[in-house]
């Protein structure tokens, strides 16, 4: 539960130096640094967007040079200094930008350009418009149209921008949102949301408790037996002892211990189980029943 939370939280603060909500103005300029990334032909690129004194919003991401549309892989790594020009074209926007480089090294100025189309589609779901920041931070994090409807589809509470840029930070995508609510999860918000995704719970994890006997887990259970690394493979070793159907809370607790099925059958030897609840005295008190 915690790592989730801190995982969410680190991704959440990371949105602040991408998408700080301020008044439309004036344009502001996006500065950009490209350099080559090790010895293959990825691109290491910064975006900068200057908000005034003392403040700034910064943007860093890996691509590969087909991702940034009439950009010239040899222009770039050749010597000298020669006009650079590419373009980041996404869904929610593009970022065209200018400069020189040469050396494996470039720099120079982006315009923004939001998709009218996407805006539209914000405007069709009843989502707020973007401010300058706020389509700087839809482009940087690629948010999708098809996670826009998924969570339209699956009836989740009208998600904010910024809801939106969490997700799609943490790679949940129209196919995750639909595969868990197809899989009967379709939590009451999207902080549960978040929480799944951080923690890798998927449909086919929450498959393994199914065949397990362990179908209909509340969501907060999920996150319990997830953040432990509580598997169907630890519940199946308890199961063949002759431990049935053991809470999830008693699971957790033995995870906690690090009391596993060759612990206790160390423990017992050929003697008689005891109660799962007796477990954790054994880890304790080194065997003794």
């Amino acid at each position: 539960m915690n790592r989730a939370l801190t995982i969410i939280g680190v991704v959440l603060f990371s949105l602040i130096g991408i998408a700080s909500a301020c008044a439309m103005g004036t344009p502001r300029s996006i500065a950009f640094t490209l350099k080559a990334e090790g010895n293959g032909d990825g691109i290491a690129a910064s975006f900068r967007r200057d908000e005034g004194a003392n403040h700034h919003n910064d943007w860093s991401s890996n691509f590969r040079p087909g991702e940034l549309a009439g950009f010239d892989p040899a222009g770039f790594r050749a010597a000298g200094t020669r006009p650079i020009r590419f373009s980041l074209i996404r869904e929610a926007g593009r970022l065209d930008c200018s400069g020189k480089g040469g050396g494996s090294r470039a720099d120079g100025g982006c315009v923004l350009t939001p998709s009218a189309s996407f805006l539209h589609l914000l405007e069709r779901h009843g989502i707020s418009l973007p401010t300058e920041d706020e389509a700087f931070g839809l482009v940087a994090l690629n948010v999708r149209s098809e996670l826009i409807e998924a969570l339209a589809a699956a009836q989740y509470p009208m998600p904010k921008l910024g809801d939106l840029m969490g997700l799609a930070a943490l790679g949940v995508d129209g196919a995750y949102v639909g595969g868990m609510a197809r899989a009967g999860y379709r939590p009451a918000g999207l902080n549960t949301l978040l929480q799944f995704k951080a923690l890798n719970i998927t449909p086919q994890w929450i498959q393994g408790f199914v065949s397990a006997g362990y179908a209909g887990l509340p969501a907060d259970e999920l996150v319990q037996l997830r953040a432990l690394d509580v598997t169907p493979d630890y519940i199946a070793g308890f199961q063949m002892l002759g431990y049935r159907s053991l809470p999830t809370h008693t699971l957790v607790q033995l995870k906690a211990m690090d009391i596993t099925p060759a612990f206790v059958r160390s423990a017992v030897g050929n003697g008689p189980l005891p109660d799962a609840r007796r477990l954790v005295d054994l880890k304790i008190f080194g065997g003794r029943r």
